[in-house]
C-alpha cells in the first residue's frame, strides 16, 4: 500500500475510491462490474456519492439520495441485529451470507467494490463481532469484489493499531484516510492504493491515458506539511500504544460505570474510541421515544461538565472519542463527568415519569 492520491477531506477521498474502481474495472475490459456494496449504520461522507455509500437515512432524505449504483447490506450490530441467542461467530456468518446473497442476486459480474469502516464511527461506534472480516473477506474473494476500508476514524492509532485494517487483519485493496492523518488541524486526506489496483491503472494508462482525476488543493504543501509533522507526533510520543493501553483501561471503566446502569443498553467501543447506547427497556431492548432526545440531552449535559461527548445519529448514544494523549487519571475524570451527566438527565426522566 504505497501509492496515494492525496485530497481535502474523507468524502472527497471516497468519490475517488468509486472512480478508481469504477476506471479498475473499465481497464479490465469489465464495464458492468461497477456497483458498490456498503452497509446500513456504516458512514463514508456527504457528497452525493460518498453519502450515497453513507447507510445512514439522516443523511439521504433531503437530497435525494441515495444516488448511484450504490447498494447496502447489513448492519454488524450483534446487540440489535443478531437473533436472540446467536454467537457472534455465527452472526459474522450471516452477515457473509447476506452479502453473499446480495451479490449472487444483483450478478456477481456487476459488484466492483465493498466498503467498510473496521469499526463504524459515526453509525454508532460499533465494533463488528468476532470472525467478521474473515466472512466477508471470504465472500468478496469469490466474487472478485475489491475491498475499500475506510480508515477516517479508524487509522492513526484511534484503535491501539497503527490501522484498523491491522487490528482485524483485514487485506483492502484501497483505504480511505483523512481526520488522523493532520488531527484535523489542516484538511487533508487520502487514497492508499494497492499495488494489485495500481498495476490495473498503470497499464490502462496507455489505453485511456493518465488517470484524470483530481482535486484544486490535491497534495497543497501546507497540508503535506502539517500531516508530516502530525505523523512526527505520533511515532515520537508512541501514541498508538497510548491509545491501546490507556484506550483497554478506558474501556473498562466505562464498562464497569455504566454496564448496569437502568437506562443503559450497551457500552462498546476499541481503543480510545466508545459508544454508550441507552435504551427504555433493558430486557425488551426498546429504544426510548426520539422526542425525549435522551442522547441529545445527555450530550448537553456532558458539556455542562466541560466535557465534550457526541450525540450520535439512529439512537441515543453517546460517543467518545479523546485525544490520544489522555492519560488514566484524565479517563477517570471522563468517567466521572459522564456519571453526574447521567445523573442529570436520569433526574429529568424520572421527574417526567
Amino acid at each position: 500500500m504505497s501509492r496515494v492520491f492525496f485530497g481535502l477531506s474523507g468524502s472527497d477521498a471516497n468519490e475517488t475510491q468509486v472512480k478508481i474502481a469504477w476506471c479498475y474495472n473499465n481497464v479490465l475490459g469489465r464495464p458492468n462490474k461497477k456497483k458498490i456494496i456498503s452497509r446500513q449504520r456504516g458512514y463514508h461522507g456527504c457528497t452525493v456519492i460518498a453519502g450515497s455509500l453513507t447507510g445512514l437515512p439522516f443523511y439521504h432524505k433531503a437530497f435525494d439520495l441515495p444516488q448511484g449504483p450504490v447498494l447496502h447490506t447489513t448492519n454488524p450490530h450483534h446487540y440489535f441485529e443478531a437473533s436472540e441467542g446467536i454467537s457472534e461467530e455465527d452472526f459474522s456468518r450471516k452477515c457473509a451470507v447476506d452479502l453473499e446473497q446480495l451479490i449472487v442476486s444483483e450478478g456477481p459480474e456487476t459488484v466492483a467494490a465493498f466498503i467498510g469502516e473496521p469499526v463504524l464511527g459515526t453509525g454508532g461506534i460499533i465494533p463488528p463481532p468476532e470472525g467478521y472480516w474473515v466472512e466477508i473477506q471470504r465472500v468478496l474473494k469469490k466474487y472478485d469484489v475489491l475491498l475499500i476500508a475506510d480508515e477516517v476514524v479508524t487509522g492513526f492509532g484511534r484503535l491501539g493499531e497503527k490501522f484498523g485494517s491491522h487490528l482485524y487483519a483485514m487485506q483492502p485493496d484501497l483505504i480511505t484516510i483523512a481526520k488522523g492523518l493532520t488531527s484535523g488541524y489542516i484538511p487533508l486526506s487520502g487514497v492508499i492504493v494497492g499495488e494489485r489496483v495500481w498495476g490495473v491503472l498503470k497499464d490502462g494508462s496507455d489505453q485511456f491515458g493518465p488517470f484524470s482525476h483530481g482535486y484544486t488543493s490535491s497534495a497543497h504543501p501546507i497540508a503535506a506539511a502539517a500531516g508530516l509533522a502530525n505523523l512526527d507526533v505520533l511515532e515520537r510520543e508512541d501514541l498508538t500504544t497510548n491509545a491501546k493501553l490507556t484506550g483497554a483501561y478506558f474501556q473498562g471503566q466505562m464498562q464497569k460505570a455504566f454496564g448496569d446502569h437502568p437506562i443503559v443498553g450497551e457500552v462498546r467501543g476499541r481503543g480510545l474510541l466508545c459508544a454508550i447506547e441507552c435504551i427504555a427497556d433493558k430486557k425488551q431492548k426498546t429504544h426510548f421515544n426520539p422526542e425525549l432526545k435522551v442522547g441529545t440531552r445527555l450530550s448537553a449535559a456532558c458539556l455542562e461538565q466541560g466535557l465534550i461527548a457526541r450525540a450520535m445519529p439512529h439512537g441515543d448514544i453517546l460517543g467518545f472519542a479523546p485525544p490520544l494523549i489522555i492519560t488514566p487519571e484524565q479517563v477517570d475524570d471522563v468517567v466521572a463527568r459522564t456519571q453526574r451527566a447521567f445523573d442529570t438527565v436520569l433526574a429529568t426522566l424520572d421527574l417526567s415519569g
